[in-house]
């Protein structure tokens, strides 16, 4: 199979992708079940054809240049669509379950996505693999075919995703039952003076609001800790070991937790929304995927949430 016009052919990727997994042509042999000198001559012919040696040759081993690690990376990518694209049209040819992947942050896997996979499962008798992933690396998985559908925020690029509103929220606080911000309607940065926070990596823009907040106000915060994905927080927070700032979406996956929330000022405003590839064409299963995620998201909302301010031409288009 030819892939492009400079003569590139996909078993030359499938034999140089277990190539740098083996570690040598011998063993890349022995686990395709054809001989050292099959897989030699591939690899030379694909280093023909993209004009770049890749291996380093000594009498007894070869080397992976720089160029090839590069390259793997992006034969993977390659390499994965293609098998979940097989997969699929395997799947539509004897009306057999498809597998549904769906890529999220890890926050979500405590309440929203056990509610849309249930959904999926009692519907179409699906399968659904869970990837995991910040907003951006959410976004790759979808480019890359690894995820059918994802769970991210806006923005994002139109010319790259198509989205669904699935909800807005605003900034929380949540602490340990019995903490004195029980009492107040809502936490002010003033009263963050003196306590312990447990805070998101100082890399996010809502670390620099909260922080610019408390310092205009004449506090230092007090950082226990800072973790660098949503759900960490949580075991911190409910330890009593101090409080946090996230947001009321983020906030309702921790319910098993029995924490409190109460809103923040100054606060920002997320827009959430399941994404999926540009021109997907959707089928029967991957409807209801979608339907079911956000079904997810609706039953659980925050009571004052709004997705007014949400684009939503996509799922016009689709419906």
């Amino acid at each position: 199979m030819e892939l492009l016009q400079s003569g590139l052919k996909l078993r030359q990727l499938q034999i140089f992708r277990e190539v740098l997994r083996a570690g040598s042509t011998r063993r890349a042999a022995a686990a395709l079940g054809i001989s050292q000198p099959a897989v030699s001559q591939q690899v030379k012919q694909l280093e023909t054809a993209l004009g770049i040696p890749l291996f380093a040759r000594s009498t007894n081993r070869i080397v992976p240049s720089r160029e090839a690690w590069e390259l793997l990376r992006n034969v993977e990518l390659a390499l994965t669509s293609l098998d979940r694209l097989e997969a699929s049209i395997f799947a539509m040819k004897n009306e057999e379950r498809q597998q549904i992947a769906i890529a999220a942050p890890p926050v979500f896997g405590f309440v929203t996505l056990p509610k849309a996979v249930a959904t999926i499962r009692s519907k179409t008798g699906s399968s659904v693999r869970s990837i995991s992933g910040n907003y951006h690396q959410v976004g790759e998985h979808i480019l890359s075919g690894r995820a059918d559908l994802g769970i991210s925020r806006l923005p994002l690029d139109p010319r790259l995703f198509e989205w669904a509103p699935l909800g807005s929220a605003r900034n929380v606080c949540i602490f340990h039952p019995g903490h004195r911000f029980s009492k107040l309607a809502r936490i002010e940065a003033n009263d963050l003076a003196g306590e312990t926070i447990v805070d998101i990596d100082p890399e996010f823009a809502s670390h620099q609001m909260n922080f610019n907040a408390l310092r205009f106000a004449g506090f230092e915060p007090d950082i226990l800790v800072e973790y660098d994905s949503n759900g960490y927080e949580v075991g911190f927070v409910s330890a009593g070991l101090g409080v946090s700032i996230t947001n009321e979406l983020i906030a309702r996956e921790y319910s098993a937790f029995q924490l409190e929330a109460k809103p923040v000022e100054p606060s920002a405003l997320y827009h959430y929304v399941a994404i999926w590839q540009r021109g997907r064409a959707f089928s029967g299963t991957l409807e209801v995927a979608l339907e079911a995620i956000m079904s997810a998201f609706a039953n659980c909302l925050p009571a004052n949430h709004t997705t007014r301010d949400m684009d939503r031409p996509a799922l016009a288009a689709r419906r």
